[in-house]
């Protein structure tokens, strides 16, 4: 009897489960359908400026809006913003929900199992920030420290690699909550994107700086594995956009430099799909 319960419950989480992935499945769109549907829905971050985040006039705006704007032009579609926190990003395209990720995704061995990277299109560089009175020069030095990330972010991976158990990792929902911990006193120090910086200064002018760096990442568009339409029709147009100047023009607008040199391969994260 209890065998086949067991059995019973299990055929009936199966079949949950199929059912789960058919309903992904079936609402995951070719870019075909989305340019007769007329509206492309864009997973992007909508607290964490100046990548992606929401203006004074309610409207999603940064970095990322500008080039996801610009992608859908390309395609001849409308654009819809789906304002996601950081460890939502790749679930909210995997189910479906989104059609795209232009959603700051700095591009990692793991995440590149889950979901399809594009070239990429930006970089970022990952630091250590905390209080301008603390002397910092290397991670032996944040021993006993607590420091805050947004979970499941480069961020998170890039503090943690570094410290190990010399320090607590606090890790929190996303970059404004993270930023907001250092502020009020919660952890000692954060790991933040190159934009840390601007956003502690307008928060409390002159009291934080940039530590130590760790590493600079670089952001694809994401994509969903073996989807061969998407991730050709976005390196068609990253390509295009190289070329003409407009990645250029975006990133001296919200980033304030020249375009960066991008890597032709990174090891591990295929930026076509095969």
């Amino acid at each position: 009897m209890h065998n086949n319960r067991r059995s019973f419950l299990g055929l009936a989480l199966a079949t949950v489960a199929f059912a789960t992935v058919g309903a992904a499945a079936a609402s995951a769109a070719s870019v075909e359908e989305i340019k007769a549907k007329g509206t492309l829905v864009v997973g992007i971050q909508g607290d964490n400026a100046p990548w992606g985040f929401v203006n004074t006039s309610g409207v999603q705006d940064g970095f990322d809006a500008d080039v996801a704007n610009l992608f859908a032009k390309e395609l001849g579609v409308k654009v819809q913003f789906q304002p996601l926190a950081v460890a939502n990003r790749i679930p909210a395209l995997t189910t479906g929900k989104v059609d795209i990720l232009f959603a700051t995704m700095a591009m990692t061995e793991e995440r590149a199992k889950s979901i399809q990277y594009s070239k990429p299109y930006a970089a970022n560089t990952i630091s250590l920030y905390a209080a301008k009175s603390d002397t910092v020069t290397k991670p032996e030095d944040v021993a006993g420290w607590e420091i805050g990330v947004p979970k499941s972010s480069s961020q998170d991976k890039a503090v943690t690699d570094a410290v190990g158990s010399t320090a607590t990792v606090r890790r929190f929902d996303d970059d404004a909550a993270t930023i907001q911990a250092l502020i009020s006193g919660q952890v000692k120090a954060v790991g933040g994107n190159q934009f840390y910086g601007q956003r502690l200064d307008a928060a409390s002018a002159g009291t934080y700086e940039r530590k130590i760096d760790f590493l600079t990442t670089y952001n694809g568009v994401g994509t969903r594995l073996g989807e061969k339409d998407w991730n050709e029709a976005v390196n068609v147009f990253i390509d295009k956009i190289k070329a003409n100047g407009e990645l250029a023009a975006i990133t001296k607008k919200w980033m304030e430099i020249d375009l960066p040199q991008f890597p032709e391969s990174i090891p591990n994260i295929p930026f076509t799909v095969n």
